[in-house]
């Protein structure tokens, strides 16, 4: 057994995780693959296990925005309400009267690259206290409902001015049909999953093996995983790619050796080489990603992913910008979704990994300690990839 294998089982023995399926591949290919515990009754995890991958959708999202701006149909600073004139709704929360919202107009407009960056000011309201008390108090429901008005969550800071983690690619899957014409569905389905052959991701769950679909679970106060009803919204009014995806861990790593290749995969070409250089790029200048303080611990822990290092945003990705000692290196790419499913890839060391279970809270202290060092041991294995 693999020191990889053996960390997987003990994860599990150890109650750290109710299961997990994990690869490590390059460019060229797979280079290993484990799983350990069962996804369900009587299911073991697997290579074919299907996860709910929520925020992990929002790179697939980044990269449908990017196809567009490789093929000049869009460009980073265009201005979203100048594609989606509805977006002019949008504005700044500037505190309260009471419990009465105080609104005001953007000092600039919301572009491209801030929905794609985190930079629009959208953001979620399990790490800000204020947008539980917008919702509160005029009665917008959550992005997670599927209603297309849940877009309309008000911006929390002027654009550009700082780095919040949000809703901004939900927005951009709206750019993304308004520029093309296509459903948003259709065309992820028709401009990446198909031609890099990821047959079980989709947005629903009979596009994907329902069979092999896993438990969604959460962990209770004594530490047991239990049932969890977070899931993204069935048939809803738009697919939201910030949240809307199913996918495997296989189909998931395929979507990232495309980008360790330069936009190229086993002959398919979804981005051109300069597409893919233009799109892992920091797109954020000298801000910096903050520590994510949650208001909702039961839904995610304090997120703070390599504490005190520098990190900014691509057009799809944290990125880190300096070589992380023992793991990944400089201008390496990576995020997650909050059910803790985990993934980065390396361009440097051309190597991608992905780290999967299914339960909450997101960023679980554990499962975190878990994740990093699995990526210790992927690099201890890997060196000289």
């Amino acid at each position: 057994m693999s020191a990889l294998d053996a960390l997987l089982r003990d994860a599990v023995a150890e109650g750290t995780v109710p299961f997990v399926v994990a690869m490590v591949g390059n460019s060229d290919g797979l280079e290993w693959s484990g799983s350990a515990g069962d996804a369900a009754a009587r299911q073991p995890a697997g290579e074919d296990s299907v996860f709910r991958i929520f925020s992990m959708t929002k790179a697939i999202g980044s990269l449908a925005a990017m196809i567009l701006i490789d093929r000049d149909k869009l460009d980073f600073d265009t201005a979203v309400a100048d594609v989606i004139p509805d977006f002019g709704r949008v504005k700044v929360l500037d505190g309260f009267d009471g419990t009465v919202p105080i609104l005001r107009d953007p000092a600039r407009p919301v572009t491209v690259r801030h929905l794609a960056t985190h930079t629009s000011g959208l953001e979620y309201e399990i790490w800000n206290a204020d947008m539980p008390k917008y919702m509160e108090a005029t009665g917008l429901a959550s992005i997670l409902s599927g209603s297309r008005e849940a877009l309309f969550y008000p911006l929390m800071s002027d654009p550009g001015t700082r780095w919040a983690y949000g809703i901004g690619i939900d927005w951009l899957g709206q750019v993304v049909e308004a520029v093309d014409g296509r459903s948003v569905e259709r065309f992820c389905r028709e401009e990446i999953f198909e031609p890099l052959g990821m047959t079980n991701t989709g947005f629903e769950p009979n596009q994907v093996d329902q069979d092999r679909l896993v438990d969604c679970l959460f962990r209770s106060e004594d530490g047991a995983f239990e049932p969890s009803e977070m899931v993204p919204p069935p048939t809803p009014e738009y697919y939201g790619m910030g949240h809307a995806l199913y996918a495997t861990a296989p189909d998931y790593l395929r979507f990232l050796r495309m980008l360790l290749s330069g936009g190229t995969l086993d002959g398919q070409t979804i981005l051109s080489r300069q597409g893919v250089e233009r799109m892992l790029a920091n797109h954020i200048g000298r801000l910096s990603l903050e520590r994510m303080v949650t208001v909702a611990p039961t839904v995610s822990a304090d997120v703070d992913i390599f504490p005190g290092a520098r990190k900014t945003h691509s057009f799809g990705f944290m990125r880190v910008e300096d070589d992380q000692p023992g793991q990944r290196s400089a201008g390496s790419q990576g995020w997650a979704g909050v059910l803790n499913t985990h993934y980065w890839f390396d361009p440097r060391k051309n190597l991608a990994a992905v780290l999967m279970t299914q339960f909450l809270p997101f960023a679980d202290p554990r499962f975190m300690q878990l994740y990093s060092d699995f990526e210790t041991t992927v690099y201890a294995t890997y060196r000289s990839s």
